[in-house]
């Protein structure tokens, strides 16, 4: 495969909502055709997916025998299965997923044709009734996994054959290639393996559910997209059913199935397949209009974000089942913060978002986005984190035994879920509701928007987060009564997360402004929304301008690691000290009287606000966290003793 060129301005995606109707959210996204986004920071991120890891990690696929499975269990080549995972079979299909987010950004005769033949492959290893997993159908009794004693028959181990969570994310990418391009090619092997499912799973049928969640989510793209009902129905069935002792054997709190869902009030086992639950579980709460499921979410949420959230927006405390652990339990050094999970904590709090058009879950997947999720991919796009812990002694190998990022993991889950999300991104600026738009992040885009009858066309223009101007030029077709909600982020309103799990040392000094054709107006909040509600008209402008200050924060007394330690913001950013920057590591903190001022320099090749911490004789520099480790191994910290 050859490199690939793109276009510098992208149209914004995250799921092609001309053609999908989330039918019963209130709020949607604006059309993802119609947005362009021109924006420094993300933009070069977005390009660098799309220029450079999409083709690595075709390449790596190759290399590592992925497209040989299908072609081996398809009888058109000769081996075993190769490969140490059952679910190796998705990576093809998450990188599939954000190849097709490109085409609709970037039309590219000559990925579409090299995405088609890797489709044409994929085909190959499908059974003539719909079945698509590869190592079993090369031979079942050599799995590549953990069995004791390999399963005799199809979906007689779903809580470790992965079998259909293969099913989940091929679901996921086919219904995104279908809008990108059109073509049916993939949808077809997706619907024909989705019947399958119908057919096999069900209340009189086989009553299990999968070990690990996303079948879900897929199953209700399909149904958005082809209006049977039987996969939603099937996707609820799969819920239903989950901690149902009289329908399966349990298969406890790692994968979630101890108890219902609807009394499940605390966030257990591990957690990307928790939050992609959760995520499945406010589909069926709004579709079905489920109260039960509704109460269920708000409750698991309100115990995720105030006892179980790192402050980079990282989800996980325990390497060992890659799991929550109990209230409070947050440690730095071995923090796990899966970066898929950050992905699927973004998923699930843009649903959530969708719901209420309550700010809260948009503050959430700011602090993951510039935090905890960005962190998992180099500058380069060709290294990855699959923990983020927030601390580093350079020698601790957190990292499926490396202490910095890698090229590759036998389980690549991390590389191709960044691969399908970070294209997405920009599907997340802008949503409608009615006669309201939201800004929802600060990204340098246009947006055209249907507003009724009405068009409005939106330019954003901002240096966010390198500068808290923003400006809203707003260019209605025609004259239109419209209301705009601008997001005014927490950490602006001395609000670092929901609830008391952090807080800031030291309160907001600045003052928001809020300016309507050069006049200052005064700030009407309303769920976390600056709300203005009038006649719109060509040549109208906004200007929001944030404070630019930088935070103390301190954890609750209950996180015992972070004791007596402090954590530096600025904007959206949570910082970090890196042993690159600062030689005498052992002698960082943070003294009551610092002096602290920002600078912009540039760390390789990111431009990006620095921050020097002086007092007691000491010189800190610390750098946004997402930076760290892209100079080579070393020591870091987040939180940094307070003296």
């Amino acid at each position: 495969m050859k490199v690939i060129s793109f276009a510098l301005l992208l149209t914004a995606l995250i799921f092609p909502q001309d053609k999908i109707k989330r039918s019963g959210y209130r709020i949607s996204p604006v059309d993802i055709r119609s947005v362009t986004i021109n924006d420094d920071f993300w933009l070069p991120k977005i390009k660098t997916i799309q220029e450079t890891t999409i083709k690595y990690a075709f390449e790596k696929c190759e290399e590592e025998g992925r497209m040989d499975n299908f072609l081996i269990a398809g009888g058109k080549k000769k081996g075993e299965y190769r490969g140490k995972m059952p679910f190796d079979d998705t990576d093809l299909y998450k990188i599939i997923e954000g190849a097709s987010y490109t085409l609709v950004s970037s039309p590219n005769k000559e990925l579409e044709d090299y995405i088609d033949s890797v489709i044409a492959i994929i085909k190959t290893g499908q059974e003539e009734d719909g079945y698509l997993t590869t190592w079993f159908t090369i031979d079942p009794q050599k799995p590549p996994a953990w069995w004791v004693k390999p399963p005799s028959k199809r979906w007689e181990s779903l809580e470790s054959s992965h079998e259909l969570y293969n099913s989940g994310h091929l679901f996921e990418a086919a219904a995104a290639h279908y809008y990108a391009t059109g073509k049916r090619n993939f949808l077809d092997i997706a619907i024909k393996n989705a019947d399958l499912l119908v057919q096999n799973f069900g209340p009189d049928k086989i009553r299990k559910p999968p070990g690990h969640q996303i079948v879900e989510t897929g199953l209700i793209k399909l149904y958005q997209i082809t209006g049977k009902k039987e996969y939603m129905e099937l996707a609820k069935f799969f819920l239903d059913i989950r901690g149902d002792s009289t329908t399966h054997k349990l298969y406890g709190e790692y994968a979630q199935d101890h108890i219902p869902l609807v009394e499940q009030k605390e966030a257990v086992g591990h957690a990307v397949r928790a939050l992609y639950m959760y995520a499945a579980m406010t589909d069926i709460a709004v579709l079905h209009d489920d109260e039960d499921y509704r109460k269920a979410v708000f409750t698991l949420w309100d115990n995720v974000v105030n006892k179980k959230t790192y402050i980079t927006g990282g989800l996980g405390a325990r390497h060992d089942g890659e799991a929550f652990g109990d209230d409070y339990e947050l440690p730095n050094l071995t923090a796990y913060g899966e970066t898929c999970a950050a992905i699927g904590s973004v998923y699930w709090n843009y649903r959530l978002f969708e719901m209420t058009g309550d700010s809260k879950y948009a503050d959430v997947i700011e602090r993951t986005l510039y935090n905890g999720l960005i962190s998992g991919i180099s500058l380069d796009g060709k290294n990855f984190f699959y923990p983020n812990p927030l601390e580093s002694d350079g020698e601790y190998k957190f990292n499926m035994g490396a202490c910095t990022r890698q090229p590759w993991f036998d389980c690549s889950c991390c590389p191709t879920n960044l691969i399908r999300f970070i294209p997405s991104l920009p599907g997340l600026i802008y949503s409608v509701d009615r006669d309201s738009v939201y800004v929802n992040l600060f990204v340098g885009s246009k947006a055209d928007i249907e507003l009724g009858n009405k068009n409005v066309r939106i330019i954003q223009k901002t240096s966010y987060p390198l500068d808290y101007k923003v400006t809203l030029n707003i260019e209605p077709q025609a004259a239109t009564q419209f209301t705009l909600k601008i997001r005014i982020p927490g950490w602006s309103r001395n609000i670092p997360l929901p609830g008391d799990l952090y807080r800031y040392a030291n309160k907001q000094n600045g003052k928001i402004r809020l300016l309507v054709n050069g006049e200052e107006q005064s700030l009407n909040i309303s769920s976390g929304y600056a709300v203005i509600t009038k006649l719109w008209e060509k040549g109208d402008k906004v200007d929001l301008i944030l404070p630019k200050e930088v935070k103390k924060v301190l954890a609750n007394e209950k996180v015992k690691e972070n004791r007596n330690k402090v954590a530096i913001e600025l904007g959206p950013f949570v910082y970090c000290a890196e042993e690159a920057d600062n030689k005498n590591f052992s002698n960082v903190f943070i003294a009551q009287n610092s002096k602290i001022f920002v600078k912009e320099e540039k760390i390789l090749s990111e431009n990006t606000p620095v921050i020097y911490i002086e007092g007691n004789d000491i010189k800190i520099k610390m750098i946004p966290y997402f930076l760290w480790s892209n100079r080579g191994v070393g020591k870091m910290k987040v939180w940094l003793p307070l003296k």
